[in-house]
């Protein structure tokens, strides 16, 4: 499997509250919505962070960067399986995400990144 990682920053201005809610209650059904045009994501998790507060000192401990409002991981069976068969209907919902997530989104301070999963510990399954 290979896994898309987004790790998510919000648009200047606009409250973490404020974003995760529009993330979750908007984005997220959108993305339900368009699935049907692209079959190849075989899962799609948002995880949003908690307050800023509770987050300070694991950031302060270990002298990391800003943390983020939250990560989108999507999940595709492999590289190859990504592109979709680069109909037009996939072109078009990838298009209508990616403006989607335009509108909450900062760009320039995410990060966005392709992973292969190595699972070395799992307690819950």
């Amino acid at each position: 499997m290979i896994k898309l990682v987004f790790c998510c920053r919000r648009k200047e201005g606009m409250a973490r509250e404020e974003f995760q809610r529009r993330w979750l209650d908007v984005h997220g059904p959108l993305v339900c919505k368009l699935h049907e045009h692209l079959p190849m994501m075989r899962r799609y998790v948002q995880s949003h962070s908690l307050s800023e507060a509770m987050n300070e000192g694991l950031r302060a401990s270990r002298g990391t960067a800003q943390s983020f409002d939250g990560i989108t991981e999507v999940w595709f069976d492999d590289l190859e399986s990504m592109g979709g068969d680069g109909g037009e209907a996939a072109l078009a919902a990838s298009q209508r995400l990616l403006e989607d997530e335009g509108e909450f989104i900062d760009f320039a301070n995410s990060h966005v990144f392709l992973t292969v999963e190595h699972e070395i510990l799992n307690e819950i399954g």
